[in-house]
């Protein structure tokens, strides 16, 4: 019968499982022999073979017997040998018919109604009319077979019989075959037809999975495991897939199930997979249907797990497949500037046309024009913005600390999840101000030509707070009509915080950066005659700078994370002094190994913080440098960056050292290092912002290099990126302690490079005192790598290194070349060959930072100069050096591979980096040679290359291509 069967299985799958009949094979039916059945019967007298009629009158060969007159009847009756193929447990059903005892007149006591059923097993037709014997022992006994019905009545002078059917099974079987045996102690009946079988669960396809025909198990018990295979595109769930075969061929107990794979939807009632198509996918595996492509996206084939956007519309790694393809939003509407003197408040409205999302944010670009022919040029660091520059959620922002007198242009760029995927800038509306005067509104999107009027500064306003406890209090406010100040009755062992800003007829323009002195104690102040600080204050080009005059000597401050100096401290003998030799005003670094207790170099130069108040939320990576450093090595990378305080430096915030885990704690830099910011982001930064990276890297060591403090360690790797772009300089010192371990493959410590080492680092050295350490041999200056001579000049030539790094876009430098190989090839004076669209402008600066003489290289100060120029004149960026012409020669030759080379458009794509679109050149039938050296750059941007950096990498390895191609064709003709 045919039904519904549901199983709850371990997992909690509810499983539908039709409930089929089991298969029955027939190893024998004597109602199908056409002759006689020829069994052997013992003894000759008993059991005899004749003809009958079935229930449907058909004829058939039987067997009956009836001596219930005779007393100690023992009567048996064999089949022939019947072959096993493979059953282990065997069913016999049997047809008979039992006359009634009771109806037989003068019957004795010995008539029954009743048969036994024996089998035995033999690998062989081997049985003779006395072997085996004929009692119970060798034949094993199944079952005593009793009639339901048995027939006495007579009717128009015959009997009616009656047929009774029993089925019977034994098992385990083994041998190759069986014999059956029925034996008669005293009845009166007939076996009219006997049937051997045996059962297997059907072949099925259940939810998802087929499953092979199946022998049913050798106890009625037994359940017997079958392995199911997902049928054609369809994925196991979790588990192995199987059903139970039970001894009645019954399927049950099933675990696991497939279901279609992604691209592929389930038909026929789960029992195939069909691909999804033309304009449907399926994005993940399951049994959920096909959907059609969302708007502004299409399929290119059946199959498709995901729908491709269509020319001008992206969809991020966040959006969900579903979600219908956007694009960029349009600029914003109505800006409004409300300027006064040097502050400006910016609305404006939303943009007309918001891409199709919800997550429009807006960027503001500042520009000032000042006068002279180089044009706006980006607004520096100091230019304040509130809430911030970038990412603003409201339209609406207060922008202050801008110069007096000043054009300034800001462009309102509006920016959604997709802008980053769209080769094209963002559209923007711009507004164009000019500071200390209200201007009525303007909106335009060209800026015209800046003037920059002569400033006349009336006075100087110098507030001086004194601090305590990492707390900065009012003290007093001085003006002065002169660039000098007095300043009398500073208490005596005390930091003291100054700034000044200038007043023109205009107003206040923006305070100078924080500088910060600490007064002599009484001790000190009996021993000399200095009782006030003169300050001279200067004014140049609408900035302010300050002089420190020192008539005797001066303490030189500490960093503005200088915790209060407790007294008696060893501190008091590592004060600096200097006199009228050093440039006034100049911080210089205190080496923390100079302290005999490295803990006292903590408490001077870093804050404690308090255990409680630190709050782990997410663990974004693991240093490779906690777990091999000592704790006093570690914590003296604190007492290094405690002592800096620049916005091209990373900055301490803090030390955990009362508690464990012991920890460093720095401001948050979200981008992460420069190297893999870099790789992550290839090719989509114009080289003015390259440049830009460049200045913040050569500002930040040029401020290490005026505190006397060499880095060592100058690499892409150290330097970190904020969410700003900013690129500030980290690793004061973890990369110097550790342990000479060769498995590392950027430090090393072996004396000399062996050609087959591929560590990046050489030489063993103590930090700092240059007697010991780890080197970066493809980062470091080559007297160093030889001499351990470090200094300002080796960070230089580091810093040529981090330049063609961020021009490559975080290439490894020098490529696959051994340690050895470097060094070789930068004593026999080559160096390394300009990136892909390098300007011969920085590529020379580069050559300079490696010039052999350290002497000739620039100075860091030069460098920040040299790239300010740049940035300035971007005109000057604009043309590049060919290999040959670089004054040293070119390392190798990295020009574009021989497409002769590759056998398919894949291993092309693997060579020059762009594996990631193969299937794009696919789709898009660009699938050999003949057909991509054709390729416009309307061909590239169709394919899907939306990265403009990518769009020219692959159509510059394109032309050079078809330039190869164009060659091979000459020579043949």
């Amino acid at each position: 019968m045919l039904g519904i069967t549901m199983i709850m299985d371990v997992l909690g799958f509810l499983w539908i499982i039709p409930a089929v009949l089991a298969v029955e094979e027939v190893l024998m039916d004597s109602t199908t022999a056409t002759a006689e059945l020829g069994w052997t019967i013992h003894p000759a007298a008993g059991w005899e073979e004749v003809s009958g009629y079935d229930e449907h009158m058909t004829t058939i060969r039987t067997y009956q017997v009836c001596n219930v007159f005779d007393g100690s009847q023992n009567n048996w009756v064999r089949t022939r040998h019947i072959r096993r193929r493979g059953a282990q447990r065997i069913h016999v059903q049997m047809k008979f018919s039992v006359r009634d005892c009771g109806s037989i007149p003068n019957v004795p006591g010995s008539c029954k109604e009743t048969f036994n059923l024996y089998f035995y097993e033999s690998d062989a037709d081997a049985a003779t009319r006395t072997s085996p014997p004929w009692m119970e022992n060798p034949w094993t006994k199944v079952d005593t077979i009793a009639a339901d019905e048995s027939f006495s009545q007579v009717d128009l002078g015959g009997r009616i019989m009656k047929i009774n059917s029993e089925v019977r099974s034994f098992g385990p079987v083994s041998r190759r075959g069986f014999y059956l045996a029925f034996q008669d102690y005293g009845a009166c009946m007939s076996l009219i037809a006997v049937r051997v079988f045996y059962r297997k669960c059907p072949a099925v396809v259940l939810n998802g999975a087929a499953f092979p025909e199946t022998l049913s198990g050798a106890e009625s018990t037994s359940l017997v495991v079958a392995r199911g295979v997902c049928v054609p595109n369809g994925e196991e769930v979790d588990v192995p897939i199987r059903l139970y075969c039970n001894g009645d061929g019954e399927w049950m107990v099933p675990i696991g199930g497939c279901t279609c794979k992604a691209g592929f939807e389930g038909v026929e009632n789960g029992t195939a997979c069909r691909a999804c198509i033309s304009g449907f996918f399926k994005a993940t595996q399951g049994d959920h249907e096909c959907l059609p492509c969302p708007i502004n996206s299409r399929t290119t084939n059946e199959g498709a797990t995901n729908c491709v956007c269509r020319n001008g519309f992206y969809r991020t790694d966040s959006d969900p497949a579903q979600m219908p393809c956007t694009t960029i939003p349009s600029a914003p509407r109505g800006v409004i500037s409300i300027v006064n003197e040097t502050s400006l408040r910016l609305r404006w409205t939303a943009p007309q046309e918001g891409g199709g999302r919800d997550d429009v944010v807006y960027n503001v670009i500042c520009k000032s024009c000042g006068g002279g022919r180089g044009g706006c040029t980006r607004c520096g660091d100091n230019v304040r913005f509130e809430p911030r520059q970038l990412g603003l959620t409201e339209a609406d922002v207060r922008i202050s600390d801008l110069l007096a007198h000043t054009r300034y242009t800001f462009e309102v760029q509006a920016v959604n999840g997709v802008s980053d995927l769209s080769p094209y800038s963002p559209q923007y509306a711009a507004v164009n101000i000019t500071t200390n005067q209200a201007v009525p509104p303007a909106v335009s999107h060209s800026s015209p030509g800046p003037t920059s009027p002569t400033e006349l500064i009336l006075d100087y306003e110098l507030p001086v707070l004194m601090r305590k406890s990492q707390a900065e209090f009012n003290s007093s406010l001085f003006r002065s009509q002169t660039n000098t100040a007095d300043i009398r009755g500073l208490k005596p062992g005390t930091i003291y915080v100054f700034q000044v800003r200038a007043r023109t007829v205009a107003g206040f323009g923006r305070y100078s950066g924080k500088m910060y002195f600490q007064t002599m104690t009484e001790e000190e102040y009996n021993s000399s005659i200095q009782e006030k600080l003169p300050l001279i204050i200067g004014s140049a080009s609408g900035g302010v700078v300050f002089i420190i005059a020192i008539t005797v000597f001066i303490i030189i401050c500490r960093s503005r994370r200088t915790t209060e100096r407790p007294e008696n401290t060893e501190y008091t003998e590592k004060l600096q002094y200097t006199s009228g030799h050093l440039s006034p005003g100049v911080k210089i670094y205190i080496d923390p190994f100079t302290y005999e207790d490295p803990n006292e170099a903590i408490r001077e130069f870093a804050k404690e913080i308090e255990f409680p108040c630190v709050k782990i939320e997410q663990v974004i990576g693991a240093g490779e440098f906690g777990e091999v450093c000592s704790e006093a090595g570690f914590l003296s990378e604190a007492s290094i960056m405690g002592q800096f305080d620049h916005p091209n430096i990373i900055r301490l915030e803090g030390v955990v050292t009362k508690s464990n885990p012991v920890m460093i704690l720095t401001e948050f830099m979200e981008n992460g290092s420069l190297d893999s910011f870099l790789r992550q982001n290839d090719g989509q930064f114009t080289v003015i912002q390259l440049v830009g990276m460049l200045r913040g890297i050569a500002a930040g060591m040029k401020y290490l290099c005026d505190m006397n403090y060499v880095h060592r360690d100058l690499a892409a790797r150290n330097i970190l990126v904020n969410s700003n772009l900013v690129s500030k300089v980290s690793d004061f010192g973890l990369s110097r302690f550790l342990e000479d371990d060769a498995s590392d493959p950027t430090y090393t410590s072996a004396l000399c490079c062996s050609p087959n080492k591929s560590s990046d680092f050489t030489l063993p050295a103590r930090p700092r005192n240059d007697q010991g350490g780890k080197i970066p041999i493809r980062w470091t200056a080559p007297e160093a790598i030889q001499y351990r001579k470090f200094t300002s000049s080796s960070d230089a030539w580091s810093y040529g290194i981090v330049m063609w790094e961020v021009m490559s876009y975080g290439e490894r430098p020098y490529w696959d070349m051994s340690n050895q190989d470097v060094i070789n090839a930068i004593e026999q004076d080559y160096r390394l060959p300009p990136p892909m669209d390098c300007p011969s402008a920085l590529h020379q600066l580069m050559l300079d930072c490696w010039q052999k003489d350290r002497n000739n290289r620039p100075k860091f100060s030069q460098t920040v100069s040299t790239l300010d120029k740049m940035i300035r004149n971007p005109a000057s960026l604009k043309a590049m050096t060919p290999l040959s012409s670089s004054v040293h020669l070119a390392l190798l030759d990295r020009s574009p591979p021989d497409f002769s080379s590759f056998t398919t458009v894949d291993e092309w794509l693997d060579a020059i980096k762009m594996s990631q679109y193969k299937e794009y050149f696919t789709n898009e039938g660009f699938n050999s040679f003949s057909v991509v050296s054709q390729m416009t750059m309307d061909d590239i941007l169709r394919v899907g290359v939306t990265l403009a950096g990518h769009q020219k990498k692959i159509f510059n390895s394109v032309q050079s291509m078809r330039a190869q191609m164009n060659q091979i064709t000459s020579v043949e003709v």
